[in-house]
C-alpha cells in the first residue's frame, strides 16, 4: 500500500489561524461558554453576492478549502470528503421557524436547499470544478475521523491521487440554547486559560473549518504523513488503556516512542478523566497538549486538534498556550491525537514527520 501524506493545511477558528504563515503566535483569549470563529475577507475567496447566499459554515468550509488548495499548489482534486456533525444547522433553524412564523406560506426554497449536511462539499466541488467522489460523513464527534479515514484508505490502494478532506460545523442560536438546557455548555462564563480548572459540568461550544490536502505523493509543501486512523463507540477508562496499547502495537510502536500527545480536553469534569487517564499515567514522561480552549467545542474540533499537529510536526515548535506540562521533545517525530466526547466517539489519529 501506498503511504499517505497531509501536503496542505488551512483553519478557520476562534483563534487567528487562517494565515499559514503564522502558528498561534498571538493568542485571542475568551471569558465566555460559546466562541465564534475570527473571520478572514471572505470576499477574497467568495464572490461577494455568492456569499451573501451562504451559511457561515459554507463560507467558513469554501474559504479553508481555497487556502488548502493554495498551498499545495492544485486547481483540481480526485476527490472531496468532509465531515461535520450539525452541517448547515443555522439555515435548518431558519427554513423551521420559517414554516412556524408565516403558517407554512410564503416560503422560499433557498434555506431549504442549503440547509444540508452535504452542502459545503458541494459548494466547494461547484467551485473548483470537482466531479470525482463527493461524499460527507455525518458521525457526530467522529465525523472528520471518518472522512480521514476513507480518504486514507482510497490513497493507500491508489484509488485517488490527491484528496481534500475536512470538517466543518457551525453554531446556531436554538442549537446553543438547547445544549444550555441539557447542561451540555458551561452554564458559567469560563476564561479560556482557566477551562480545565472550571471544575463544572459541560463544555465550552465553539465552531470552526479544517481542510487538509492528502496525496500518496509526497511533495514541497508536505507536513507530516497520516500513519492511522482508529475510532471506537464507546468503553470505560479502564478499557481505554488497553486499546491504546493495542493500536500502538499495530502500528509498531510503544509509549516511549511518542513524541506529543494532543488531547481534546474541553474542561467537563464529568468526562475529562478519560483524558487524565493517559496524561497522569501512560503519557505522564510525554510531551502533551490540548486545543479545546483555543477553538471551542465542536463535532469536528479534532480536526482543529490535526491541524495543530500537523503544524508542530512542520514547524518543530510547540505553542506555549498549548502546552499541558513542561516536557518538550528534542524532536518532533511521531504525534499521537486523541479525542472523545461524553465518554463516546473516541478516536486515534497517528502523524509522523517525513
Amino acid at each position: 500500500m501506498k503511504p499517505v501524506y497531509l501536503n496542505s493545511v488551512a483553519s478557520i477558528s476562534a483563534q487567528r489561524t487562517f494565515d499559514n504563515s503564522v502558528f498561534l503566535d498571538d493568542i485571542t483569549e475568551y471569558a465566555d461558554n460559546v466562541v465564534r470563529t475570527i473571520d478572514p475577507n471572505y470576499k477574497e475567496f467568495i464572490q461577494p453576492a455568492a456569499a451573501r447566499r451562504m451559511a457561515k459554515g459554507i463560507k467558513m468550509g469554501v474559504a479553508a478549502s481555497k487556502i488548502a488548495l493554495q498551498e499545495a499548489n492544485l486547481e483540481n482534486l480526485d476527490a472531496i470528503i468532509t465531515g461535520t456533525g450539525l452541517g448547515c444547522i443555522a439555515d435548518s433553524e431558519k427554513f423551521v421557524s420559517k414554516i412556524i412564523d408565516d403558517n407554512e406560506e410564503y416560503l422560499t426554497p433557498t434555506s431549504f436547499i442549503q440547509s444540508t449536511h452535504n452542502t459545503v462539499a458541494g459548494q466547494i466541488a461547484l467551485g473548483i470544478g470537482c466531479k470525482g467522489y463527493n461524499f460527507t460523513y455525518v458521525h457526530s464527534s467522529i465525523s472528520f475521523e471518518s472522512a480521514l479515514l476513507d480518504a486514507k484508505l482510497q490513497l493507500e490502494n491508489d484509488e485517488a491521487q490527491n484528496i481534500l478532506v475536512g470538517g466543518v460545523d457551525e453554531l446556531a442560536d436554538h442549537h446553543i440554547k438547547i445544549h444550555k438546557l441539557v447542561n451540555h455548555i458551561k452554564a458559567d462564563m469560563v476564561n479560556s486559560k482557566e477551562l480545565l480548572e472550571s471544575g463544572t459540568p459541560g463544555a465550552v461550544f465553539g465552531e470552526g473549518a479544517s481542510f487538509f490536502v492528502l496525496s500518496n505523493e509526497k511533495s514541497e509543501t508536505t507536513y507530516a504523513q497520516v500513519l492511522d486512523v482508529a475510532t471506537y463507540n464507546s468503553f470505560s477508562e479502564q478499557k481505554l488503556k488497553k486499546v491504546l496499547k493495542s493500536f500502538l502495537q499495530d502500528n509498531s510502536l510503544e509509549i516511549a516512542d511518542i513524541d506529543i500527545l494532543v488531547m481534546g480536553n474541553n474542561g467537563d469534569i464529568n468526562f475529562d478523566s478519560y483524558y487524565e487517564a493517559l496524561s497522569e499515567e501512560s503519557f505522564k514522561n510525554t510531551s502533551q497538549t490540548y486545543y479545546k480552549h483555543l477553538c471551542g467545542e465542536f463535532n469536528t474540533a479534532s480536526s482543529f486538534g490535526t491541524w495543530m499537529a500537523a503544524k508542530m510536526i512542520k514547524a518543530q515548535h510547540i505553542p506555549e498556550a498549548a502546552r499541558l506540562n513542561g516536557i518538550l521533545p528534542s524532536e518532533i517525530r511521531t504525534v499521537l491525537l486523541y479525542n472523545q466526547y461524553r465518554g463516546e466517539n473516541h478516536s486515534f489519529v497517528l502523524l509522523r514527520g517525513c
